[in-house]
C-alpha cells in the first residue's frame, strides 16, 4: 500500500495495490502491521456501510469527548468527493479542510484521525460507502458541522439546489459555534 501524508497532519490517504488481470483484480485493503508502522496504532472496532444516490451530501458529522472517532474510509461502488475538517484546537491547520475524491475506480482510501468532522458528496448515480470506526456510535455525542459554512469554503461538486440533505444537516453548527477538541 502507498500511504501518502496530506497538508493535514494525521489524515493520511492510502492507495492499495491491485493486481490484476482480465478477470478482475485482487488487493489488500487493511493490514494492521503495514498501517499500524504507517499511520499509528488504531483498534477499529466496527465496519459500517452507506448506500446513498446522486446529489446526496452526509455531514460534516463528529462526536465529542469520550465518543470520538477515529475513521478509516473508501468507496466500493461509484465515487464521492470526501471532506474532513480539522478542528483540533491548538492546530495549525483548525478550520481548514481537505477534500479527496474517493471511488470503486481509484481504490483510494482516507484515514481520519479523531478530531475531525466528515462528510462526502455523491457524484455518480450511486455511491456505496464503507468506513472502519475505533469507537461506537453515541447519538447523544454526535455534533454536526454546517456542509456550508462561508468560513470553511468548501467547493462542494454539487450545486446547492441539487444537494439532497437530511434534516440533521441542514441544521448544523458554524465554525465559530464549534469548541475545538
Amino acid at each position: 500500500m502507498n500511504f501518502i501524508r496530506t497538508e493535514i497532519d494525521g489524515v493520511v490517504i492510502i492507495e492499495p495495490r491491485r493486481f490484476g488481470d482480465e478477470r478482475g483484480y485482487f488487493c489488500e485493503t487493511f493490514k494492521r502491521e503495514e498501517f499500524e508502522r504507517e499511520v499509528g496504532k488504531v483498534d477499529f472496532i466496527q465496519d459500517n456501510e452507506s448506500l446513498s444516490r446522486r446529489g446526496v451530501v452526509r455531514g460534516l458529522h463528529f462526536q465529542r469527548g469520550a465518543s470520538s472517532q477515529a475513521k478509516l474510509v473508501r468507496v466500493s461502488q461509484g465515487e464521492v468527493v470526501d471532506v474532513v475538517v480539522d478542528l483540533r484546537g491548538g492546530s495549525p491547520t483548525f478550520g481548514r479542510h481537505l477534500a479527496v475524491t474517493l471511488s470503486a475506480d481509484n481504490g483510494r482510501q482516507m484515514f481520519v484521525p479523531r478530531g475531525f468532522a466528515h462528510g462526502f458528496a455523491v457524484v455518480s448515480e450511486v455511491a456505496q460507502f464503507q468506513y472502519k470506526v475505533d469507537n461506537v456510535y453515541d447519538p447523544a455525542s454526535e455534533v454536526t458541522l454546517s456542509f456550508d459554512d462561508p468560513a470553511l469554503a468548501i467547493e462542494w461538486p454539487i450545486a446547492r439546489e441539487e444537494m439532497l440533505l437530511s434534516p440533521k444537516d441542514l441544521r448544523g453548527l458554524s465554525l465559530e459555534e464549534i469548541e475545538p477538541f
